[in-house]
């Protein structure tokens, strides 16, 4: 078996593109198994029956990319993103992760070198993408087509493959800054180390070691004017909450008031309601960006073990924090008497209120004194993988063995308070809800501040695996190629809750939920052929068969086909069947319960906005309520279909071209009805509101993880790479990625109505019909540029309003430009400008996210940002 053959096996049936093309690291290996496989379109080493999107490293820089998640958002197949900014008031842990054709981001697999990290612990069924080191990789290949007999057939989405660095010699340092215009909040520093000795082909080894430290500060939403309120009379929204400083109040006789309404409601974020009440605007509290910091590590030691066998061990250590803010603690339902001095005209001097006659007020108070709500996550991840991959009697193998934990935690800074004390502070007159406190209230106050970890999740991956490939024998169009291999698996996942802290806050989230804790093993064989059926023509089969001792097994077949018509042309298609079980998570994640989004009318207690006699509006009406999610034991598999269909033109040796048409059906998709959709349709989702014994207080709104039906979706992904001709100015590169999709319903019950999400908003996102990402390179000797273009369609707003509100979000368009100067002695200097032209994110009504005005899962608040990077070789 000739040697670029092997390397087509090594990589496309066993370690998949990291095996095939990182084994050398060159242009030439990759050509080289293009020649093999019967293909001579040059510069398509990837461009086999799969469709594959590869970003190298360098191009991280050009275009003033950060992150791993930044990286991910520019490959146009990926539609969303979680990042730090929905950590803000969701509970999140900080976890960035990626979303190929919006399917979720438990539907992309994510892999280190060809093999699976361990997901983040507090969602249980995605990696956390801040553990990526960036300035270890040497590139990010995504299989487009998803369901991979190789990796997993939980790959639905797609396959995203994080390839580092094969070998390093000699030591880097790098500086990065990044520092937008408008003010310095939100300012990103990094600092690398790298360094190596060794070379595999003269000494037999290589050691290198890579320490990367990135941060970046905080930013405010008032500090933005498109993101500064949540009440927009012009826009037919007002997210504002009922809970206040100073308080609301209802008294037993049915008054409702506030004693400072008639001095108009001062104070920061309050509005004057038509109630006479105040209410608050919780923008004027929270953070777009919270304060993040990542620290991870990377060493890898390679060597010869003779003959063409190699062995590799690999580590990887990543530290990540998450300190966010948001507004001060609202309580509800606290009792008052007229024997408080803070009763409205009592001897402190709180105003009087028309109607009072010294009945019992049940008041809504927002604990401003106590400060905002911090918290403070923490995910650790640690990730060893012992490897040797080589010839032995004529079969190439590949076999690793990988630990892998992800732990993370979440605790208390201030802001958080104990809402028993703080309800009997006011009943027994200590404490004031409608103004300043005393030297005892304040007192009394610090005293009740909640401290500490209220959460800690950790979940840890053992696995083995063993994959062999090699001519089996040789048909009259060429040699039939033959793979297979197994996997076993140990995951464990546990939740440990501090009952005795978080129980004491209910708006931590956690004051309900219980430890949880689960563990399953996982076992997969697979097998691969591949097969000449004429010299053109290419036919791959593969076979997956998974088991999972809690859910059962599920067999996946998977067949392609890649036909060469001519020089020029390629002609692939693919179809393959995925399955997905319920994670740990899914299954066992502790019942946590947070405020809406939205604010929303209470459709029992106040249907239309009208209260019903006796309940309090302070409560009932345009308020935030508490709603429900965790963990579901009943939960079923996802189960998908994945047809592709694709051609690859290339006219020239620098011009190529592809179109590749997807279409993909999953089952019992496993999620959650969004909160808009339960409280527009009350009739239908009555069953999921819970409420007190004397059906006078909504408690909250039961969303646990369910199947809810199913989802199809469908488009085309658009590549152009176009080199052009040499000339005195220099040397050009275009480069273009676009994603058009045609379709998207899914469906919120199984056999309910599909619902079109392609530029609609939908239930609690929208999907974009066109996305695309684009490149012009310039070099010219020491001398390079680059402009990239990001591009998101408009779609149709959320539109939870008035029709006379309703409206179209703009399309959201942004232009990067850097330079590069390499003329320095070891250094090189890159210079650049994110966002050049200032473009702010198009306004939405969303209340998904915490943030108002605008969608952090799409867009950037920073605005114009210039940044620089040097670096110094040894």
């Amino acid at each position: 078996m000739s040697r670029a053959l092997r390397l087509v096996f090594a990589g496309t049936l066993a370690t998949g593109m990291h095996g095939a093309m990182a084994q050398t690291g060159t242009d030439d290996a990759a050509i080289q198994r293009v020649e093999v496989t019967g293909s001579s379109i040059k510069r398509l080493a990837s461009e086999t029956a799969l469709p594959i999107t590869s970003i190298k490293a360098s191009d991280f820089v050009k275009q003033g990319l950060t992150t791993a998640a930044e990286v991910l958002n520019t490959i146009s197949m990926n539609q969303s993103s979680t990042t730090s900014s929905q950590s803000v008031g969701s509970g999140t842990g900080g976890i960035a992760t990626a979303d190929l054709r919006g399917l979720g981001s438990n539907k992309t697999l994510v892999l280190l070198n060809g093999r699976r990290i361990a997901n983040h612990p507090f969602n249980g069924s995605s990696v956390d993408l801040n553990i990526i080191p960036l300035s270890a990789l040497e590139r990010v290949e995504v299989l487009r087509d998803g369901a991979s007999a190789i990796y997993g057939t939980d790959a639905i989405g797609g396959v995203i493959n994080f390839i580092t660095k094969r070998e390093v010699q000699g030591a880097t340092v790098s500086v990065e800054r990044y520092q937008p215009q408008a003010s310095g909040s939100g300012g990103e520093s990094r600092l690398n180390l790298s360094g190596g000795f060794g070379d595999l082909d003269k000494d037999g080894y290589n050691f290198f070691g890579v320490v990367d430290l990135h941060k970046q500060t905080a930013l405010s939403a008032v500090e933005r004017d498109f993101s500064s309120t949540s009440v927009r009379p012009d826009r037919g929204i007002n997210n504002s909450s009922g809970t206040s400083q100073p308080g609301n109040f209802f008294s037993d006789n049915g008054v409702t008031g506030n004693p400072y309404y008639a001095s108009g409601c001062v104070g920061k974020g309050l509005i004057a309601a038509a109630n006479g009440t105040c209410r608050t605007d919780t923008t004027a509290y929270i953070q777009s960006i919270p304060k993040t910091k990542q620290e991870s590590f990377l060493g890898k030691a390679t060597f010869k073990l003779g003959g063409e066998n190699l062995g590799t061990v690999e580590y990887l250590h990543s530290r990540s924090t998450n300190s966010s803010s948001i507004a001060p603690s609202p309580l509800t339902g606290i009792t008052m008497t007229s024997s408080s001095p803070y009763y409205p005209g009592g001897s402190a001097g709180v105003p009087a209120v028309a109607g009072l006659t010294g009945e019992d007020l049940t008041v809504n108070w927002r604990t401003v004194a106590a400060g905002n709500r911090v918290g403070y996550d923490t995910s650790i991840s640690d990730r060893l993988v012992l490897g040797s991959e080589g010839l032995v009697a004529g079969w190439d193998y590949n076999v690793g063995l990988t630990y892998a934990t992800s732990k993370a935690t979440s605790a208390f800074v201030e802001g958080y308070t104990n809402d028993t004390l703080m309800k009997a502070g006011v009943l027994n007159g200590i404490l004031n809800p409608f103004g300043e406190q005393s030297t005892d209230g304040a007192a009394y106050l610090d005293s009740a501040q909640l401290r500490g970890e209220y959460l800690s999740a950790r979940m840890t991956s053992i696995g083995v695996d063993a994959k062999v490939s090699r001519e089996i024998f040789t048909l009259p169009a060429g040699s039939v190629g033959f793979a297979v291999g197994t996997e076993f698996r140990h995951d464990k996942a546990t939740y440990d809750v501090n009952t005795e802290l978080a129980s004491q806050a209910s708006s931590s989230g956690y004051a309900d939920a219980q430890d949880q804790s689960g563990q399953r093993n996982i076992a997969a064989l697979y097998s691969e052929l591949s097969a000449p059926l004429a010299k053109n023509v290419e036919l791959s089969l593969a076979a997956r068969y998974d088991h999972y001792n809690d859910v059962g097994g599920s067999f996946n077949p998977k067949i392609g086909l890649r036909w060469q018509p001519s020089k020029q042309i390629m002609l692939r298609t693919s179809y393959n069947t995925g399955f997905r079980a319920p994670t740990l998570y899914d299954l066992h994640g502790p019942a946590t319960s947070t405020f809406t989004g939205n604010s929303y009318d209470d459709p029992v207690l106040c249907p239309g906005g009208t209260v019903v006699a006796g309940a309090n509006p302070n409560v009932a009406c345009n308020q935030q309520q508490y709603i429900r999610s965790g963990g579901n034991l009943n939960l079923k598999p996802e189960k998908s279909k994945t047809f592709a269909l694709g051609a690859v033109f290339e006219p020239t040796n620098a011009l190529s071209m592809s179109l590749d048409y997807f279409n993909i059906k999953i089952r019992n998709k496993i999620g959650t009805v969004s909160e808009t959709t339960i409280f527009n349709d009350y009739d239908k989702y009555a069953s999921y509101f819970v409420y007190s014994a004397d059906g006078k207080t909504l408690q909250y709104v039961n969303a646990v993880l369910d199947n809810l039906g199913e989802v199809h979706t469908s488009g085309i992904d658009a590549t152009l790479r176009w080199k052009l001709p040499r000339s005195a100015a220099g040397d050009f590169a275009f480069v273009f990625d676009g994603t058009w999709v045609n379709s998207y319903k899914y469906q919120n019950e199984a056999g309910g109505a599909f619902v079109e999400n392609v530029g609609v908003y939908g239930d609690d996102n929208p999907v974009f019909r066109w996305k695309h990402n684009a490149t012009i390179n310039w070099k010219q000797g020491v001398w390079s540029a680059s402009l990239s273009n990001k591009f998101l369609s408009g779609y149709v707003d959320q539109n939870d309003v008035d029709d006379e509100y309703k409206h179209k979000v703009r399309a959201y368009s942004t232009f990067s430009l850097s330079g590069s100067y390499a003329g320095f002695k070891n250094t090189d200097l890159t210079v650049g400008v994110k966002n050049l032209f200032d473009t702010n994110p198009p306004y939405t009504n969303q209340g998904t996210t915490f943030q108002s005005g605008y969608d952090p899962r799409y867009t950037d608040p920073l605005g114009r940002t210039f940044y620089v990077k040097a670096t110094y070789k040894f």
